[in-house]
């Protein structure tokens, strides 16, 4: 048996947007379930999001330090960002993240895995990638502001980030799908085996 996800979409009889926002909305389906019933389903449309893994040379992980006001934290988290330009390639808006918080470029590029950030309640699907090759970016930094200008950069070395995704001290679901797949592939069957970093994401 092979396990994999399968595209499907059930019929829908009624939808709306209630709420449109800055960057998401919310929607409302009315979808028909197996049985023949009618049920609603709240969601939150977003455009998708990618996030990078950037590991330099001695086996450290690039990590952002920043407020979440919905959790009220300070997450550790790694580079990363929304798909909010139309029609931006995943690869060229990972790169951007990685410049405008870190100010780190990379030449190698590759993708680590595919995510739903909550797919029972949130349309999200992000893109994490795995950077390697780290240089610091030419020229001035990147303008931050709001939560990003009290942000702290860190280079952690990726066992301490597994240690602490498994105690219960890290969160952020980017950090730990990232991390974890890094561990997972390097473990595994290497990461010259990962896919290509324009590898198709539907």
């Amino acid at each position: 048996m092979t396990i994999k996800d399968t595209a499907e979409e059930w019929q829908i009889t009624a939808t709306a947007t209630p709420f449109v926002g800055n960057k998401t909305s919310v929607r409302t389906d009315d979808v028909v379930m197996p049985g023949g019933a009618v049920a609603r389903r709240d969601y939150q449309v977003h455009p998708g999001s990618v996030a990078v893994v950037a590991l330099d040379d001695l086996g450290r992980v690039l990590v952002i330090r920043q407020y979440r006001h919905p959790v009220r934290q300070r997450l550790w988290e790694i580079p990363a960002g929304l798909l909010d330009i139309p029609g931006e390639n995943p690869l060229h808006a990972a790169q951007r993240e990685l410049y405008e918080e870190a100010h780190v470029k990379a030449e190698d590029w590759q993708v680590l895995t595919d995510v739903y950030s909550s797919p029972g309640g949130c349309d999200e699907a992000i893109r994490i990638f795995l950077a390697r090759d780290l240089s610091e970016a030419e020229g001035e930094r990147f303008e931050v502001y709001e939560e990003e200008a009290d942000m702290e950069l860190a280079r952690v070395p990726l066992d301490e980030l597994v240690r602490g995704v498994l105690a219960g001290e890290l969160h952020h679901n980017c950090l730990v799908a990232g991390v974890l797949s890094l561990v997972a592939a390097e473990r595994g069957d290497g990461l010259d085996t990962l896919r290509p970093a324009e590898a198709p994401w539907p």
